[in-house]
């Protein structure tokens, strides 16, 4: 058994670097299998040498964060351990702090991961990006993020977002409607990001006049988009020649970021993922970046990585 000491000395950072009845240390005794002993100011971290190690450098820079103006949440503890659990040599710092603004905004949006903070360098230094993993990793989320700040710092004139109208066991005909009703139910899960990133009334008003424009992927065809920031989701969902349709849109002064899940693929032939071939074919092409998330990342409800898991395993059986 070995022990580790840690001493702070701002009263009011520890109490939130503890939590509520001590939860956060208690998170991490869990995880890492380690006992946290509080003495005031001081704590003891005992068990082995390799949990010590992160508790030890968890606790320090949370603390650090705190001290610097930091909200600290619960849910930040868990980010933290796992991205000093991937990476022990990480700056949890450079990652929490890494603030996405956006004027008249909801709320601070921050990477939470250590392919969150990759995605985010790469949307800011490629002007194509491929964000590829599981639900709930942020891939749509920070890219959209992204978008609000460019357009609201008045680095693009517009945001265009796009997604493939896939039907997945039922048939868009068959839905009452005219057509922008039909396939709206495929685009609202970007315009809730959008929602909750910017007033009601604003989103309106940028609707309104087209500088925000969310439409099916078969609308892109024969456009060139220039200044502009483009998404396409669910892009696993894509053919090979939609995929390359999309991607040759891009005009002067754009950007274009691709998200998608290639275990989540629809189409019938599921070789034929235009996500699937793009990433083979454009990987190593200078100025295109992929950003890969796993499990590890997602940051929706605790149960969504459990779920993921449970999946993944029963398809390697």
């Amino acid at each position: 058994m070995i022990r580790k000491n840690l001493d702070f000395e701002n009263n009011s950072a520890i109490i939130d670097l503890y939590g509520e009845h001590g939860r956060n240390l208690k998170m991490i005794e869990n995880a890492l299998g380690v006992d946290i002993d509080v003495r005031g100011n001081k704590l003891t971290i005992s068990g082995d040498e390799a949990g010590i190690d992160i508790a030890h450098k968890t606790c320090s820079q949370l603390y650090q964060l705190i001290e610097r103006g930091y909200p600290l949440q619960t849910r930040d503890v868990e980010f933290a351990l796992g991205i000093l659990s991937e990476d022990p040599t990480a700056r949890i710092a450079d990652i929490f702090l890494d603030k996405l603004t956006i004027k008249s905004g909801k709320r601070t949006i921050t990477p939470k991961s250590l392919a969150q903070k990759f995605y985010v360098e790469a949307i800011r230094n490629s002007d194509i990006v491929f964000g590829i993993g599981p639900a709930g990793t942020g891939k749509t989320y920070l890219a959209m993020a992204m978008a609000v700040a460019a357009l609201l710092n008045d680095e693009i004139t517009r945001i265009i977002m796009v997604r493939p109208a896939v039907e997945a066991g039922e048939r868009l005909g068959f839905l009452p409607g005219d057509l922008e009703e039909k396939v709206n139910p495929y685009l609202r899960p970007l315009y809730d990001a959008l929602y909750d990133m910017l007033p009601f009334e604003r989103v309106a008003r940028l609707l309104e006049r087209g500088i925000i424009e969310v439409a099916p992927l078969a609308f892109m065809r024969g456009r060139t988009l220039n200044d502009a920031f483009i998404i396409l989701d669910e892009a696993q969902n894509t053919t090979s020649a939609q995929m390359k349709m999309f991607l040759t849109r891009i005009g002067f002064g754009s950007k274009a970021v691709v998200t998608g899940d290639i275990t989540q693929i629809d189409l019938e032939d599921k070789n034929k993922s235009g996500l699937v071939e793009a990433r083979r074919l454009l990987k190593d092409i200078p100025g295109i970046s992929f950003a890969m998330f796993s499990k590890k990342d997602v940051v929706r409800h605790p149960l969504v990585k459990r779920i993921i898991q449970a999946y993944e395993e029963d398809e390697r059986k």
